[in-house]
């Protein structure tokens, strides 16, 4: 069980990079994490170029694959872990250059496909339980609703006047 909450929230998508806000945010009055680390699985940190408020570390187990990092914190924004609550939280901003040939946001790319804090294991939901936005909107699913809207609200106040 992830003893934090944990925010992977996609910030920007520019033409060439893609920017990532991560949050960890202490909820246990119990912990203070002073020290701290986060080891993150995603298929993209081949392409990291940048991190803002942490330090990274690709770890490779496998010489020609880069898809695991692992994150820490620098001192003066360690300290803010140990307070509990909405103000107990550390935040970076971790910046990736897309590969154009392979680059997508779809099913759940976006994501990471796990997260350990501290070694424990915080679950992540599978990539494809990720809710899809559908590519194009429907106009007559909406007219119906404004439709049948309209219809019942004729019917109140036909019915209100009698």
């Amino acid at each position: 069980m992830c003893p934090v909450r944990i925010h992977w929230h996609v910030k920007v998508n520019y033409k060439l990079y893609w920017r990532v806000k991560v949050t960890i945010t202490n909820f246990n009055y119990n912990m203070n994490y002073t020290q701290w680390n986060l080891v993150v699985q995603h298929p993209n940190f081949d392409n990291l170029t940048q991190t803002f408020s942490f330090n990274y570390k690709p770890l490779t187990p496998y010489a020609s694959i880069n898809d695991t990092g692992i994150l820490w914190g620098i001192k003066f924004y360690n300290d803010l872990l140990m307070q509990a609550g909405p103000f107990g939280n550390v935040q970076s901003e971790l910046l990736f250059q897309k590969d154009a040939s392979a680059f997508t946001f779809e099913k759940g790319w976006a994501f990471p496909r796990r997260i350990y804090f501290n070694g424990d294991n915080c679950v992540m939901p599978p990539p494809d339980s990720y809710p899809w936005l559908p590519n194009i909107g429907s106009h007559k699913s909406i007219g119906s609703r404004f439709a049948a809207m309209a219809l019942l609200l004729l019917t109140v106040l036909l019915h209100g006047n009698l």
